[in-house]
């Protein structure tokens, strides 16, 4: 099957996607999208997450096919070029950073806890992320660099 798809704002297409296939696979073997990681493949650990239409969700339990002239933006989108978003330079500043598999989840779901509440109090934030799974850190990187975050975008 063909899909045809807006992806981080540009028309895309992809040929010969078979009807098993994921928005995941599509996005990172098809579309030559890496930022998007591929760890459970059961939903269980946000590392793939995407916003489809402007909510956000687990692309490896989308079908390629449910992505059909839909909006699709990974955490490839989520920049201004070549000028990190506030979320993403907070993220590096506070070294929320460490071996990388998860944060491409944890970019994609900040941006979207922070664009709904400029201002999350630490349960609602450690809420937002539970959906998101990290072996490396403790978390407390993780939570400076929303509240960095949220700063940098009041």
């Amino acid at each position: 099957m063909r899909v045809h798809l807006t992806v981080n704002g540009e028309r895309r297409q992809a040929d010969d996607v078979w009807e098993g296939e994921s928005l995941l696979y599509l996005l990172r073997e098809r579309l030559g999208l890496p930022g998007s990681k591929n760890a459970c493949e059961q939903g269980e650990c946000g590392s793939c997450s995407v916003y489809l239409d402007g909510e956000v969700v687990c692309a490896c339990l989308v079908a390629a096919g449910q992505a059909v002239g839909r909006e699709v933006v990974t955490v490839e989108g989520l920049a201004d070029g070549a000028d990190l978003h506030p979320v993403q330079q907070a993220f590096l500043d506070a070294g929320a950073v460490q071996c990388g598999f998860c944060t491409p989840g944890l970019l994609v779901t900040v941006h979207d806890l922070l664009a709904r509440d400029a201002a999350p109090e630490d349960a609602e934030i450690r809420e937002a992320l539970a959906g998101n799974l990290c072996r490396c850190t403790g978390y407390e990187k993780i939570l400076d660099a929303v509240r960095d975050a949220a700063g940098r975008l009041a």
